[in-house]
């Protein structure tokens, strides 16, 4: 199991999307819900749609919450997707609230009322505010694919690294020391999505990112 890419299995509606991109980019991942994986992996992707409290809920039964904060806090590498993103803050405001997994300070907040359609969904573009071996490769105002109702607040701002505008101007990835996170559908999101992919576990193995066109 050791040197192995990890997706974290919790009953994440895009988890075979996830790990089928990952697989064409480099490998076929351990799909798992054993937090001896997580404690072996070389790196790991959390994935997920839908709730905070649906999310969350479904990590502490498997037991996954204390080993996934246990990987990251131990510096290595982790990918965080759509909710997966969403679950690494201290706090969502969906529903009636939710405690998160308090790697990224700030919560997670609903779009306000506006014209613009909720959920936001579709494509759009993603500036780059700062370089990372991630987003390697890829132009700033690239097009990705993105499906949610909420949207992160960042206590410090400069942990963003793309930014999207939707009626608000809000951090659609995030990177701090060991994790980046997306809040788009890298997956969906065609070969600049699976790019990021590419980009994640070249950075992962080797702290650097892959030309264009590799596979590995």
């Amino acid at each position: 199991m050791a040197g192995r890419i990890v997706v974290v299995d919790y009953d994440a509606g895009n988890l075979r999307s996830v790990a089928r991109a990952v697989e064409r980019v480099a490998e076929a991942p351990v799909v798992s819900a054993d937090p001896a994986d997580i404690d072996r992996a070389e790196m790991v992707i959390l994935p997920g749609v839908g709730a905070a409290a649906d999310t969350m809920a479904n990590l502490r039964s498997r037991n996954l919450v204390q080993p996934i904060a246990d990987y990251i806090a131990a510096g290595r590498p982790f990918l965080g997707v759509c909710m997966g993103l969403q679950a690494l803050f201290d706090w969502s405001e969906e529903g009636d609230g939710q405690e998160c997994l308090g790697v990224i300070p700030g919560r997670i907040v609903r779009f306000p009322a506006s014209e613009l359609k909720v959920p936001h969904m579709g494509w759009n573009t993603v500036e780059w505010t700062r370089d990372h071996p991630f987003t390697e490769g890829i132009a700033p105002g690239s097009y990705f694919y993105f499906v949610h109702s909420f949207y992160p607040l960042l206590d410090q701002p400069a942990l963003a690294l793309g930014e999207t505008e939707y009626g608000v101007r809000f951090p659609s990835v995030v990177a701090r020391g060991n994790v980046v996170a997306t809040q788009f559908h890298p997956e969906k999101s065609g070969d600049d999505g699976l790019r990021l992919y590419r980009n994640f576990i070249t950075w992962a193995r080797h702290g650097q990112p892959v030309p264009a066109g590799a596979t590995r």
